[in-house]
């Protein structure tokens, strides 16, 4: 009789193991619980949230005041009063009013615009870390938070503006064709600020103790960028200044968009004081934060709400 050979079954490699389930996996059309979707799914699940986004703003707003006495009058209150402080302090003591036209809407303009940004990525730092309950208990593109925050903010900006509005019709400063162009820079903004509020979702949602440094920063970017003072004027007192000081301090974005609204809004505002190419420039930080910013925090879209 011939001997019959048995060969032992081979038993798997661990490195074999992981391949076996993803092949068993694909094969039954299943797929890894909160994989990153592809960048173009990305979006269209963000747009497919599109309401959410918009009554998760909505509600966040209302709710801001809910428990003052006076609501949602303080909408337009507490930017107004910030902007009686730095008229206190800056136009009269420190006489920054000096050679500026119309300083009262130069001021709130100012201030409300940066208002805008600041608060859009202070809230932006902490939209995943101080919304980890929701993150983890709900599957939604997490895009849609410091979106959402960025939203809110802009509709308090549109409070803000009718108040602005009013103002410029009180000092004298007649309605005027230009006041279309504050639309376009209003939303050129709004995706700037969009875009570094979702870099600042990321690195916040890692790193919490980013939100405790985010004054500090907001603060010194805010005195640079022209809010109580006139850029123009500056840079005319102090010609002896290094070339690249000059570039700088007009390539700024929170300038350029601060100027912009100003030439939207004010008649004494002229196009000689704004920046060169200054459209151009929106676009161009609109964009690079925009689309960057939203890329940066796509790429790390599975690792929100874990460890």
């Amino acid at each position: 009789m011939s001997q019959v050979l048995h060969t032992p079954p081979r038993t798997r490699t661990r490195a074999e193991a992981p391949q076996d389930l993803a092949a068993l996996a694909a094969r039954h059309g299943l797929s890894v619980s909160g994989a990153r979707p592809s960048l173009p799914q990305y979006v269209r699940q963000l747009w497919a949230r599109r309401h959410f986004i918009s009554a998760f703003a909505t509600a966040k707003l209302t709710a801001q005041y809910s428990q003052a006495k006076l609501g949602q009058v303080w909408q337009v209150m507490t930017p107004l009063l910030n902007a009686a402080v730095y008229y206190f302090i800056f136009g009269v003591l420190l006489q920054t009013k000096k050679g500026v036209p119309d300083y009262i809407p130069f001021l709130v303009t100012g201030v409300f615009v940066w208002t805008f940004t600041q608060s859009s990525i202070m809230a932006g730092t902490r939209a995943i870390s101080g919304n980890i309950g929701l993150v983890r208990a709900l599957h939604f593109p997490r895009a849609a938070l410091p979106i959402s925050f960025c939203l809110q903010q802009l509709q308090q900006l549109l409070f803000s503006m009718a108040a602005l509005v009013i103002i410029l019709l009180v000092v004298g400063v007649p309605p005027a064709a230009s006041w279309v162009l504050a639309v376009p820079a209003l939303l050129l903004q709004f995706v700037f600020n969009a875009g570094v509020s979702m870099i600042l979702a990321r690195l916040g949602a890692k790193t919490p103790d980013i939100a405790q440094l985010m004054p500090f920063f907001l603060r010194t970017w805010m005195y640079v960028s022209g809010v109580m003072w006139s850029i123009d004027n500056l840079l005319s007192k102090h010609q002896d200044l290094p070339v690249w000081a000059d570039d700088v301090l007009r390539a700024n974005p929170a300038a350029v968009y601060i100027d912009l609204m100003r030439f939207a809004l004010i008649d004494s505002f002229h196009a000689s004081q704004l920046p060169p190419h200054v459209w151009a420039w929106a676009t161009g930080w609109a964009l690079l934060a925009g689309v960057g910013g939203f890329i940066y925090f796509w790429k790390a879209e599975e690792t929100y709400g874990r460890g």
